[in-house]
């Protein structure tokens, strides 16, 4: 037995951990050195080859053991990365981890508890019961039956709400049919066409924001049953849908509603900017990201719904799991939280970041990204060498050097890309290619936002 490799659990499983964790956290500073800066310079074809040369063979017929495999592989990957924690790296709603959420992420790895069935995870059931019911009440504050599902993102979430709009509606003579923004996200779109439903009707949104006279009249032409999907915080720019005129139209016409809420749903633990998210609460179901401005490693993504009833079409039976004597005598079943079967504890983490930081702690990163997207904002509406898209709404700041054409602007950011300088994203709104910079690092500091535009400044053309 002395020649098996250990286990994480058990006992002894955290002894075993501890020379392992000692190894990688040497690997990722080492790796983060090595790359000096937000991405990896050279472009893909360089960022592949050093890590082929880093890593050597992958399944070598005997093993290299545990450290020797660890260092050289979680250094190569951290020499390789784009670091969300860099402020320089601010391109994605992709938010650099907390250090407690990482942690906790690390127990739950270890504990590998599997969230489809009690007998599997019997602490973990519990806990999540009393964490998405909480953070369905934040989003649902006067609806006590409110309920939410742990989703592995927007995505998911934005998926299984759409399902639940077309099981609500099954006795209609017609399919549900979807109504989206043309600033809503893809996926909406594609769960539809997973569903087999039709072809959904994109709404223009000509401001970036769902325009509700358009949805009236489309609302009055189209035979139903409708979904509508609103967004509150664009990919593209942040921006939130006007929610309390959706949500009236909605109700004029008798149409669900449900409101994408995975990037600004983070207002919520603000005091101060919670008021932006206004008609949130009148949504049948909303999706919520909290890897984004939650700070939580993915996975960390919610559906809460206003009425758990609702849920109820996501049942399901497998004697192995949830057999009807069982539930009878009390077992929890868990298979109608998730379409997914084997699922990690990922409210663990979200439990762990809630109790560390309590809601004045939460409230105060969520109000300084907020914050830095205003002085971004205001640093390049002074300078005279670039454009402002608009002031931010989120924590998405929209600029473009002025007088570049689109051609220059995606050269510019994939300049910067390839000296491994900057990472900053791009968008389209008003027909024009803009640089997209979303900050979601509370450590950044004005310094280093005026430091990213200089380096936009010194890789415009002359």
């Amino acid at each position: 037995m002395s020649d098996l490799p250990p286990l994480a659990g058990g006992e002894r499983g955290p002894e075993e951990l501890r020379p392992l964790l000692d190894t990688v956290l040497d690997a990722l500073k080492n790796g983060a050195a090595h790359r000096g800066g937000p991405l990896p310079s050279g472009g893909p074809d360089t960022v592949s080859a050093r890590l082929r040369d880093a890593t050597g063979e992958l399944l070598p017929v005997h093993g290299t053991g545990a450290e020797t495999a660890l260092r050289t592989l979680v250094a190569a990957v951290a020499e390789g990365a784009a670091d969300p924690a860099d402020p320089l790296c601010a391109a994605h709603l992709h938010c650099p981890p907390l250090a407690v959420a990482t942690a906790a992420d690390l127990a739950a790895s270890a504990l590998n508890p599997s969230m489809d069935s009690w007998d599997q995870a019997p602490a973990a059931t519990a806990l999540e019961t009393e964490v998405t019911r909480l953070l369905a009440h934040e989003a649902y504050p006067d609806a006590s039956a409110a309920d939410a599902l742990v989703t592995t993102g927007g995505t998911e979430a934005n998926q299984l709400a759409v399902l639940l709009a077309r099981e609500a509606t099954r006795t209609a003579a017609h399919p549900v049919q979807l109504l989206v923004g043309e600033n809503a996200h893809h996926s909406l779109t594609r769960a539809a066409w997973l569903l087999g439903l039709p072809e959904p009707v994109v709404l223009p949104a000509p401001t970036g924001t769902l325009d509700p006279a358009a949805l009236d009249e489309a609302l009055t032409d189209l035979p139903g049953p409708h979904l509508v999907a609103a967004t509150a915080g664009t990919t593209d720019a942040g921006l939130i849908d006007p929610l309390p005129e959706t949500a009236a139209v909605c109700e004029a016409h008798g149409a669900r509603l449900h409101i994408d809420a995975a990037y600004g749903a983070g207002l919520l633990f603000s005091p101060r900017h919670r008021a932006a998210l206004a008609g949130l609460d009148r949504a049948h179901s909303i999706t919520l990201d909290l890897h984004k401005l939650g700070w939580q490693p993915v996975a960390a993504g919610l559906l809460a719904v206003r009425d758990r009833t609702d849920l109820a079409p996501l049942g399901h039976r497998a004697e192995y799991l949830n057999a009807d004597d069982d539930t009878e005598a009390g077992l929890p079943d868990l298979l109608g939280r998730s379409l997914r079967t084997t699922r990690r504890p990922d409210v663990l983490k979200t439990a762990v970041t809630l109790k560390a930081l309590g809601r004045t702690g939460l409230a105060d990163l969520v109000d300084r990204v907020v914050a830095l997207a205003h002085h971004l904002a205001r640093l390049v509406d002074l300078h005279p060498g670039l454009d402002l898209y608009d002031t931010p709404a989120l924590t998405t700041v929209l600029f473009r050097p002025t007088g570049a054409d689109d051609d220059t602007v995606a050269a510019i950011r994939r300049s910067l890309l390839t000296d491994g300088r900057a990472v900053l994203g791009r968008a389209r709104m008003d027909g024009r290619l803009w640089l997209k910079a979303t900050l979601l690092n509370p450590h950044t500091d004005p310094g280093d936002l005026a430091a990213l535009l200089k380096l936009v400044e010194g890789h415009t053309p002359r």
